[in-house]
């Protein structure tokens, strides 16, 4: 024991298994050295500062009003960024790189292209109406004049029958009705219209509203307008019908034009002298015509002036959402006394003090200081922040562990197994060599093109592919190494590794592959022999085969996160971790599960028909009883009952020891201290708020119990449900699988044969 532990204090250190150390650190900068110090050190990357000022609300801060000027500009940007969208043009792929601007000049620059915006989207706006106004009033002219016309054709055949047997009756005119006096041609002016154009959606609704308002004493007449025309609301191109509205008095004139207004129809007039149509038209289409010309130009001009936007769009937003940063960070800082400097804190890792020092002295040359930035190192009592350092490599992996939670400082970093462990399992449920083989060379493209594609602007999908390309590359890798084992090429098996272990027992199964195979040589020597393939007991072997080693792969995933445990209870000097978490975490998942692959390793290498489910279920049941033909190995039943007995004792172990040796040790430790420490003015006044002196939080045996019973109920219910929960290896390998084969089956097969 003494020997294991020899060797493994005498491992080298690893840089990625643990995070980085960290140091607290204080600067004090001058003030006219701040912002260039602050730009640099955002460039290195390696700092994070602590906020100074939590006490005070955005808007008490120094630097609140910069932020608002970033906050504005922003906005501008993103007024740009849609017009251009709008507008149907690309910003510029690779744009053009100028030395940056000062805050100032952008921010003047900004605010005139915003207002050369607005005007030119002001100008064309009215024009667009005028023009979609001219258009509808041709349109209205072209049909309302048809309307008219064989209107008024139609009335001077029934003028001349009138004219003949009833208007020179002088009775009749007192009993005619209105419509006939008004048709008359003594009195026509009685007789009124109304016509528009109105979205044809709400055409049946509005001849409605007309009829029930006119209470029927009108004439509609409409027809589709033609052409679709664009809306000023919604700029969408919509479809219209012209209408036109026979009437006679003013008050239905009135209640007319009030729904015409209510449903958003357009009135224009239309003269019933078709000389003056045919002169209204022609002024029409001349204006429209001189409408189309100008607003051609107007389109041109604002993209013209929107292309050039776009070649400095990207390089403006970065330097904006930096300047933003920096004053973001300058408000986490302290003015000292004398108004002169900035007082930060931050955490930063050992190696990069160098560095960050190097910086800081050319932050104070650049921006011609006379005093330099002073940087000390400071005693901390909090726990520093966790920092892994990545490459292109580890990069996604470490994201996908983030994503589920931060290590501690100092803690055994997941990451690195993660490396192998999750393409892996991924190829686990994706053996197939042959898809590997595609997607290995999806793979290697990204990777080709890896220095042309990092610097292009690329989808949200195209980013998550190229960002994990590395991860790709090993789960292709992995899936055609697992397909190898599965033994399928899309679901087809190979003789790869030479001549099948198995043959028919004569002629007449040669074709079936069902029945009557018989091994008649030593057994394939690499993967799943391609026989299986086809043959009756094909389903029920792979499914056997799959659902075991998922098995054997989830607890052996399990075990090394239990050892990891470990080797950070051994890096922190926490023996009781190591007695009290992990060995009866260790007793309590070997017993069961541990127990289970080891039956299963032991029915493979016997042969044995052994029922593994019988097994374990009468080992909770029936401990005692004979195993019978399920027995594996000699001391079977004996070993069982230890184990499950083992199991039990593990998880009060796990439970009870600890929170009450921890009340033990504290009170033990604060045994008659019953005062505090006076304060001084030295020690207590010139405490900061938020700075590395805070104060030791209180033992409360309830929340250590608490918490230690929450952990050991999640681990027992946890090695459970995740061995259960390995399954699903087994369960999607063989989706995967039988699709692959349906896919080869019904769709190769049947269309080339």
């Amino acid at each position: 024991m003494e020997r294991m532990e020899k060797f493994i204090d005498n491992l080298p250190p690893m840089d990625l298994m643990r995070s980085e150390k960290m140091t607290l650190v204080q600067l004090i900068i001058p003030v006219e050295s701040a912002h260039r110090s602050i730009s640099y050190l955002g460039e290195l990357g390696l700092l994070q500062f602590r906020d100074l000022n939590a006490e005070k609300s955005p808007f008490q801060r120094t630097f609140v009003n910069q932020v608002k000027r970033c906050g504005e500009m922003s906005r501008k940007l993103r007024f740009f960024k849609d017009q251009i969208s709008k507008a149907g043009l690309l910003s510029s792929i690779h744009p053009v790189v100028e030395p940056d601007v000062e805050l100032e000049e952008l921010e003047i620059q900004l605010a005139e292209h915003e207002h050369e915006l607005l005007e030119m989207n002001s100008n064309s706006e009215k024009l667009r109406q005028t023009y979609n106004e001219l258009l509808e009033f041709k349109i209205v002219l072209q049909k309302a004049g048809g309307f008219l016309v064989s209107s008024h054709n139609h009335a001077v055949v029934e003028e001349r029958e009138l004219s003949e047997n009833v208007y020179s009756n002088d009775v009749y005119a007192e009993t005619s009705s209105l419509l006939e006096q008004e048709m008359r041609p003594a009195d026509q002016t009685g007789l009124r219209f109304i016509s528009g154009i109105i979205c044809k959606s709400k055409a049946l609704r509005f001849e409605r509203m007309l009829f029930r308002a006119t209470r029927g004493n009108m004439l509609f007449n409409w027809a589709p307008a033609g052409e679709e025309i664009m809306d000023p609301l919604s700029a969408e191109m919509v479809e219209k019908t012209v209408f036109v509205v026979l009437f006679s008095g003013e008050q239905a004139r009135t209640k007319i034009l009030k729904i015409c207004e209510a449903f958003g129809a357009n009135c224009y007039p239309v003269p019933e002298d078709i000389n003056k149509q045919r002169q209204i038209t022609r002024e029409v289409l001349s204006r429209l015509s001189e409408l189309e010309t100008t607003l051609d130009a107007g389109i041109r001009h604002r993209n013209k002036a929107l292309t050039s936007i776009g070649y400095h769009l990207t390089q403006w937003m970065s330097m904006v959402r930096r300047e933003k940063a920096v004053y973001d960070t300058l408000n986490m800082l302290n003015f000292d006394v004398t108004k002169k400097c900035l007082v930060g804190e931050g955490w930063c890792p050992v190696f990069a003090k160098a560095q960050i020092q190097e910086v800081l002295q050319r932050a104070t040359f650049d921006s011609n200081s006379q005093v330099g930035v002073i940087f000390h190192v400071m005693d901390a009592v909090e726990s520093p922040p966790t920092y892994f350092k990545t490459n292109q490599f580890t990069n996604a992996y470490q994201e996908i562990v983030d994503a589920y939670g931060v290590a501690r400082y100092q803690e055994a970093n997941p990451a690195v197994y993660t490396v192998i462990t999750f393409p892996f399992l991924f190829a686990v449920m994706f053996g197939d060599w042959g898809h590997g083989i595609c997607l290995l060379l999806g793979t290697l493209v990204l990777i080709a093109r890896e220095s042309r594609l990092s610097t292009q602007k690329l989808g949200s999908f195209m980013e998550m592919l190229f960002g994990g390309r590395y991860l790709l590359l090993l789960m292709s890798i992995f899936s055609i190494y697992c397909g190898l084992i599965y033994n399928e090429f899309f679901s087809v098996p190979f003789h790869i590794f030479g001549g099948s272990a198995y043959k028919c027992r004569d002629a007449t199964c040669r074709d079936a592959h069902s029945a009557g195979l018989i091994k008649f040589r030593d057994p394939y020597p690499f993967g799943v022999d391609p026989s299986w393939r086809g043959s009756r007991s094909e389903l029920p072997f792979l499914n056997s085969l799959k659902m075991k080693m998922s098995i054997l792969l989830g607890v052996g995933h399990m075990n090394l996160g239990i050892m990891l445990s470990y080797f950070n209870a051994r890096f922190f000097r926490s023996s009781l971790d190591i007695r009290y978490q992990f060995v009866p975490q260790m007793i309590f998942l070997n017993s069961l599960f541990g127990y289970l692959s080891l039956l299963i390793i032991i029915k493979w290498c016997t042969g044995s028909q052994a029922d593994l489910y019988h097994v374990m279920i009468y080992m909770f049941l029936s401990p005692t009883d004979d195993l019978g033909e399920n027995e594996l190995f000699w001391g079977q039943r004996p070993l069982q009952i230890v184990l499950l007995l083992l199991a039990l004792v593990a998880v009060p172990w796990m439970l009870f020891p600890k929170p009450f040796i921890l009340k033990k040790l504290h009170s033990e430790r604060f045994q008659g201290r019953t005062y505090g420490m006076l304060g001084t003015s030295e020690f207590d006044l010139d405490v900061e708020p938020d700075s590395a002196r805070q104060h030791h939080e209180e033992f409360n045996f309830s929340e250590v119990f608490v918490h230690q019973m929450i952990h050991s109920i999640e681990f027992v219910l946890g090695a459970v449900s995740n061995t259960a929960s390995y399954l699903r290896l087994w369960a999607l390998s063989l989706a995967h699988s039988e699709l692959s084969t349906v896919f080869y089956e019904k769709v190769l097969l049947l269309a080339w044969g």
